[in-house]
Parts: C-alpha cells; structure tokens; sequence
C-alpha cells in the first residue's frame, strides 16, 4: 500500500509535457526546397540536409551553429537531442555544444558560438587541453553574460556539473535528455551502444539554478586542428508544465501582432474562397442546394473509374500507334520520291548509251537493262502493297478498334525490304554504268617510269674482278694460318 500511494504521489508531482514543434526539427524531409530549416537558421560551416544537420566536417577550423528564430515563452522545458560524433582520428576536436541563451550566440570561440552568453551551455568536449585525461565529457556551464569561456582548463573551473563518457564513434546515435524544470537542471545521456531509444544514464544534475524565462535554443560545434563530423539527427523541445497548472492556450502564445496577421491572412482567404463559390454557383446553377449532387459531380471531376482508365489508355495507344503510321508514311512518299528519281536516271542514261553505242548496246547490256526494269517493277509493286496496308491500319483506327502490333510489324518488314531492292538497284546502276562507258573514258593504271640504269658495263666487271681478287687472297690467308697452327701443335 505503501508502494503504490508513493507511485501515485510520483506519478501525480510528474510534469506535464506538450511539444512544441516550433523549437523543433527531425528528419526525413528536414529541409525545404530553398534550403532552410522551418523556424530554425543556420550559420557557418553547418549543412542541413534532408534527415540531419551537418554542423561541421572534418575538416580542420570549421566552426557552424543553428539556432531558433523566436524566443521560448514557457518557463520549464525539456530537450532531446540525437547527435552523431565520427572521425578517424582516436582523439578528436574540438566538439558540441546545446545551448539556451537570451540571446543568439550565432558565431563565436565556444564551440562555435559567442562567448559571454546569459544562460546555460551543456558542452561534449572531445579534446583534451589541460592534459588531465578526463575527455570525452559533458560540461554543465553557466553563465550570466560577464564571464569568459576557459579553454585551456576545458572549463573545470567553471563547471557547475560533468560527468566523463565517450560519445565518439559509437554504433548507434548518441541520445540526450536535458530538463529544466523547478529550477533544477538535469542531465540524462544514452551511449549510443544500444537502439533502445529509453536507455538513459545519469550524467549531471544542477539545482538552485536560474534561467532566463525565455530564451533561444540552439546547438553548435567546432573542429581544431583535429576535426570530428558533428551531425545532430533532431532536436524535440517539449513544454513543462507543473501539475495543477492549465497550460497556456495557443492563443496566449501568439503575439498580439502575428495574431493581427494570421487574422488579416484568414479573412483574404475566406474573401477568396467566397468569390469562388459564387463563381462555381453560377457556372452550375443544377446544383444549388443538392450537397450531394456537388460531391458527386467533383468526385467525377477528380477521380476515374477503372473503365474509364482504360478507355484513355486505349486511345492513347492508339494515338500513338496513329503517329508511328503517319510517321512511315511520309517515310514511304520520301522513298518512292527516290525511286522515280532513279529510275528517271537510269532511263536517261539507257537512252544516251544507246544512242552512242547501238550495237553495243544491244550485245553487252540488254540482260543488265532487263534485270533492272524487273527489279524496279517488283519494287513499285512492294510499295503499293504497303501504301495500301497503311491505308487499311489508318482506316481502323479512325473506327476507333483495338491497337494491334501485327500491322506495325508487317510495314517495318516491308521498309527493310524496300532498302535491301534499293541497295540492288543501286549496285546494277553502277555496273551498268561502268559497263557502257566508252573505251576512251575508262580508266587506265598509269604506266610506271623506266628504271634508270646506274650502272655501266665495264664498271661491272672492275667489280667483280676486285670481289675475285679479294676472295682468292682471304683464302689463301686462312689457309697459311691453318698450316701454321698444325706445326705449333
């Protein structure tokens, strides 16, 4: 009994949390088109993205910060904010830090945010400049606008609160839940070794301590000359409110002067929305007073029906096989263009041979001249047999019929046949015009120049008469220096 009345003394003393999402940010879709964060900015070296927030690289000196553009009007509050801290190096630098401040620290030497700040700062500082070995840690530092930041001593004189744990590198983001409530200031942190988003230890906790009652949140980092990546995956702002308290409405919130023009704003829209009902009204006068005759009509309007779906299909495939049918036969006219054109050429051509060289003519070229006219007749007759073909596929498919690929199929096989004819046609061309060119005309290998005689005839004896000599004395040399060698041995 005992138990449970100290449960339920406990569970009733518990706050009351609201979110508050104009202090907030998390993935997905984290960024807008332009660039920006909603009710957030950013500056420096940070890069939001779409699920997080970058706000440094590593790279050496980077500094970037990001903050909420409006002030906090609640007095307690509580934060959750994931982060990830990777580097290569087995030390890293400088680090992060989460703020709230009455003001904004948007650029300056404290992890990247001004110093002398009025509020408080939670700093996860990953190097360690006065060689005590007691980094990674959390910080707790406050401060009343006067003071400046001690690096070299990493703050330990002005900590109200730390506690070491290593947030580097870890294989699941690293969690942090800071609560400001009643004037105590706590500290819980999760290690990132487990994906249990509820597992926090305790780090610190600050009693007695005075905040600001509004204030900017906002969270930063810093690289030296070692550099980490600091990602901050969301930051949740939640509103505390102790029991027995009414929260304050939404509308105690607002300013008198964004009430003033969320006000102007509605009534633009509700004049708006006015004009185009009247103009709807007028444009179906049928439908006044019939609510479900309006839903019907925009909902056939909007939406469509399987059937209809697939009547549009079908005549968007049938307007594109329409295409593809004009398409080839402009192909066609293009191509019978050429025929006439040939056949006007090689009929010029016969006449003009046969006029010069009759009997020729008539010996050399008249199976060559029978062979092309054949050739030429099956291929006027493949063409009009695909006009008419073309002509039928246009015919039904302007009485709206099912699209069939057969068709298509048939007149590509006839185009490819009509370029192998051409190719045919072409080639017996050429041989009968090289066949009746005159003998004069034909070309001829170019004669090749004489080869001019260098050498003379009594020039070629002196050298043979020398190579003689030459070889008979050679001989007779090894043959003195084989004796000599036989009576050494």
């Amino acid at each position: 009994a005992l138990s449970r009345a100290q449960a339920t003394e406990g569970a009733a003393a518990a706050p009351h949390r609201r979110f508050e999402y104009k202090y907030s940010f998390k993935g997905p879709h984290l960024v807008q088109a332009d660039g920006t964060v909603p009710f957030w900015v950013h500056t420096g070296n940070a890069i939001p993205s779409a699920d997080q927030i970058r706000i440094t690289t590593s790279l050496k000196s980077q500094k970037g910060s990001v903050w909420t553009k409006n002030k906090s009007i609640f007095e307690y509050w509580e934060v959750e904010v994931t982060f990830r801290v990777t580097g290569r190096g087995r030390i890293g630098a400088d680090g992060l830090a989460i703020w709230f401040t009455e003001e904004q620290g948007l650029e300056g030497p404290v992890f990247g945010a001004a110093d002398k700040w009025n509020g408080v700062g939670i700093f996860f500082d990953s190097f360690d400049n006065d060689g005590k070995k007691n980094n990674p840690g959390v910080i707790v530092v406050g401060n009343n606008g006067k003071l400046l930041y001690d690096h070299q001593n990493d703050g330990s004189t002005q900590a109200l609160a730390s506690c070491q744990r290593d947030f580097r590198n870890k294989p699941y983001p690293v969690r942090v839940k800071i609560t400001y409530y009643q004037k105590t200031l706590t500290v819980l942190i999760n290690n990132g070794f487990t994906p249990d988003k509820e597992d926090y230890e305790f780090c610190a906790k600050v009693e007695d301590m005075v905040l600001p009652s509004q204030g900017y949140f906002g969270i930063s980092a810093a690289t030296g000359g070692l550099a980490d990546d600091h990602d901050v995956l969301s930051f949740l702002t939640f509103q505390l409110t102790e029991p027995g308290k009414e929260a304050p409405t939404p509308d105690a919130e607002i300013p008198q002067k964004d009430k003033e023009k969320y006000q102007e704003e509605f009534e633009h829209f509700q004049q708006e929305l006015d004009k185009k009902k009247e103009e709807f009204q007028r444009e179906h006068p049928d439908v006044q007073g019939q609510p479900g005759k309006l839903f019907e009509l925009f909902f056939n309007d909007v939406f469509e029906t399987v059937s209809d779906r697939e009547l549009r299909q079908i005549f968007e495939g049938q307007n594109r096989i329409h295409l593809e049918i004009k398409q080839l036969n402009r192909q066609l006219d293009m191509i019978l263009d050429e025929q006439r054109k040939y056949v006007s050429a090689v009929t010029e051509e016969i006449a003009k041979r046969g006029a010069g060289f009759p009997g020729q003519q008539g010996q050399v070229s008249q199976q060559e001249i029978e062979t092309v006219v054949k050739t030429q007749e099956e291929v006027i007759r493949q063409v009009k047999e695909i006009r008419s073909s073309v002509t039928d596929a246009l015919r039904s498919i302007s009485g709206a019929q099912h699209p069939g690929s057969a068709g298509v199929y048939e007149t590509t096989q006839h185009f490819n046949d009509i370029k192998e004819h051409l190719h045919v046609v072409k080639r017996d061309i050429e041989h009968l015009v090289q066949r009746n060119m005159p003998a004069s005309e034909k070309q001829k290998c170019p004669e090749l120049p004489p080869f001019p005689s260098c050498l003379s005839t009594m020039h070629f004896f002196i050298f043979v008469a020398v190579q003689t000599v030459l070889f008979i004395g050679y001989v007779m040399y090894r043959s003195q220096q084989e004796a000599a060698a036989k009576k050494f041995f």
